[in-house]
Order: C-alpha cells, then structure tokens, then sequence
C-alpha cells in the first residue's frame, strides 16, 4: 500500500505509514495521525551496545593479553553480556517493528545496537591478531638481545680467566648493590677483605655494560611493561660515564628484562659448566616485576595440558614460552620452561627428584646442585620477599 500523503510504499495492513506517520485508511477524508511509539527493546539495544564498548578495548588491550587481574576480567565479562545482549535485542527489535505494520519505530536504535557490537568485535579481533605477530617480533627482538649477551658473555670470560659475569666478591649475597654509582668497587658492593658484600642480580649484566661496552638498551625487551632503557641522567648522574657505573640505577628492576643464573652461592656457573646449562632468558614467572605481578604456582602442571604447561612460562611473551641464552652460546625460543639440563626447570630450584616442575625460588633460594638451573630477577625495590 502507497501512502496517499507521502507516497512511499507501506505494508498491506499497515495502519499507519512507517515515514510519515500519517494513518493508513480507504478513505482519505477520514484519515487521522496516530500514536507510534518507540520500540523499547531497540533503545535498549543501543543502550546495551554502548555499555558493551569496554569489553573489546579490555580484551584487546596489551596489558590484558599479560596480566590476567580479577577486576578488569569480571568488567569484561559483564560488558561482553551487555555486548551480547544488545545484538539479540536489536534483532528482536527489528522483528517487532516489521510485525507491529507501522506502529512501532526504532530502526535506527536497534541498528545501533547491532552494529556496535559487531564493529567493535571485528576491530578487537584484527587488533589481537596484530599484537599476536607484533609478540613473534618482540621474541626475535629478545632473542638477538640475549644471543649478543652470550657472545659479551664469551668475550668476558676470555678476559676474566673463564669465569662468567659475578658481581662482589666470594661469600657475597643477592641483595641491592649498595652504592651503584660508586668510585671503587669495594664501596659499590661493601666488600671486606675484595670478599663478602652484596649485589643485585643485574649487577652482573652490568659488568658487561662496564668491560665489554654493551648497550644498556641490549638488556630490554619491548614487550616487558614498566621496563624502560637505563639512563644515568635521570636519576641525577651527569659526570660519569656508563663504563664507571655499577648497576643500572637505584632500582634495576625497571631496566633489565632478563633472568640470569644465580651466581651468589654454592653453585655458579663458570665457563667450563655443562653447554646445555641455561645461563639467562626472560623474567622468571614466579618473581614479582615492575609490570607484572607473580603467577599461581599451583596452576602449574608440566605434565599437563598445554594451558597447565604455559603458567610456568615467562609473562611478557603471553605466556607463549622464553628466549632461553645456554651455555653452548645458543639461543632458542622454548615453549617449556623445563627445558634446562634433562628436563630442569630453568626459573626453579629441585623438589627432591621433580626437576620439572620443582619449588617456587624466593630471594634465598639456591640450586640444588651444579646441574640444577636457577634463572632469577631483581623484584623492584619495596617488593623484595
């Protein structure tokens, strides 16, 4: 039926026209305006869809791809069901105005509503499949770093009589390096007697930016949040160089990416130690970092399913695996972290004769034995456990 005011086409038994609203009727004289209303079910649709908008940038977002944190998942969740529930709205919606002939409106609302959703989703999803093979670049970024670690390594030790990176002195523990800007190596570290005293774990890369020139820069990975390239000027040192340092700054958490074997204790690594040995990789998983807080150890299972298997793997690959430096001078991308020497977890200390999976480490956590790797970070400072 044509609308004898507007003349656009109407439904058979239509009662009213959908455009101008102008009633429908055999008669002209007699025809009269009449009530249409909004369809409820489209305006809420878009109010729905709207709502559901934070959904896609929290699951699209970087930080959501790492950190797993309760509250952003449960907004989530809730905003996907809004999400959800806007396009089954809409559609129902746009039944009723069909069925309705004419006296119900909203098209335009319930469009809304579905359209959102759906364009948000497909943004979201191209999005995450970018990050994802942004995440392969970051790994190949992580593997040249710690490869060009190796060979600094291999340099070092040729120079220090086969011993590998070691800051302090015999009998020195894991603690804050003291004095990171120090004139003298005793006072950097507290020693007594060039024995004793204490440094971070990144005071041993250090040594590599102060005796074989690496770049502090080496010693990020992009993908590690919170984790920026050391620079001496922002913490107030501009009459020294890089190479009359000791570590990097008074919190060197924030600048190095990477786990290195504990060399504070009963079994360091030397140059002579096994190749298959892992010497460095990304962060440890179990240890807290600027950007990340530690993993549950008990929803770890290496003899699980794959899911089980990613909760014992560095975090700023999405749990994927790590870039793993070894003894031989080899770097490789292993998608287990029980791939040290026979299966050894590289970020654990053994459980008596469970290799794989073994014991959550602490700060005062040793190898069990000279096969056992250890890959430890510093935590940043005020978060030391």
């Amino acid at each position: 039926m044509n609308c004898p005011k507007c003349g656009r086409q109407n439904h058979d038994y239509a009662q009213a026209c959908i455009y101008c609203r102008s009633a429908l009727s055999q008669d002209p004289d007699s025809r009269t305006d009449i009530d249409i209303k909004t369809s409820r079910l489209a305006v809420a649709s878009s109010i729905l869809g709207v709502l559901g908008l934070p959904c896609f940038f929290i699951f699209g977002s970087r930080e959501m791809q790492q950190v797993v944190a309760p509250l952003p998942l449960i907004l989530a969740v809730v905003c996907y069901i809004a999400a959800v529930s806007a396009v089954v709205l809409g559609i129902a919606a746009l039944v009723c105005i069909e069925i309705n002939y004419g006296r119900l409106t909203g098209r335009a609302f319930a469009a809304i509503g579905i359209a959102i959703p759906l364009v948000a989703f497909f943004f979201t999803a191209a999005h995450v499949s970018v990050a994802r093979r942004g995440g392969t670049a970051y790994r190949l970024t992580c593997g040249t770093n710690l490869s060009g670690i190796g060979k600094a390594m291999l340099i070092y030790s040729n120079d220090y009589d086969d011993e590998l990176p070691r800051a302090a002195g015999p009998n020195s523990k894991w603690g804050p390096t003291p004095d990171w800007c120090a004139d003298t190596r005793s006072a950097a570290y507290s020693l007594t007697n060039d024995a004793n005293g204490q440094a971070s774990i990144s005071a041993n890369f250090y040594l590599l930016v102060r005796y074989v020139e690496v770049t502090p820069k080496s010693f990020i990975c992009t993908h590690d949040r919170k984790t920026t390239e050391f620079i001496p000027a922002k913490y107030g040192v501009r009459n020294k160089d890089l190479i009359d340092l000791w570590d990097f700054g008074p919190d060197p958490s924030k600048h190095v990416s990477y786990a290195y074997h504990i060399p504070y204790g009963p079994y360091p690594l030397t140059a002579s130690s096994d190749p298959a040995m892992a010497i460095a990789a990304d962060r440890n998983p179990w240890l807290i970092s600027p950007g990340a807080n530690p993993r549950n150890f008990n929803a770890f299972d290496p003899n699980g399913p794959r899911e089980a298997i990613k909760r014992g793997n560095t975090i700023p690959h999405q749990e994927d695996g790590q870039n793993v430096l070894f003894m031989d001078g080899r770097t490789s991308f292993e998608k287990s972290s029980a791939c040290g020497l026979n299966n050894d977890n590289i970020y654990t200390s053994w459980s008596g004769s469970d290799i794989k999976k073994g014991t959550r480490p602490t700060l005062k956590s040793q190898p069990a034995d000279p096969t056992d790797s250890l890959l430890v970070h510093d935590p940043p400072i005020g978060d030391r456990k």
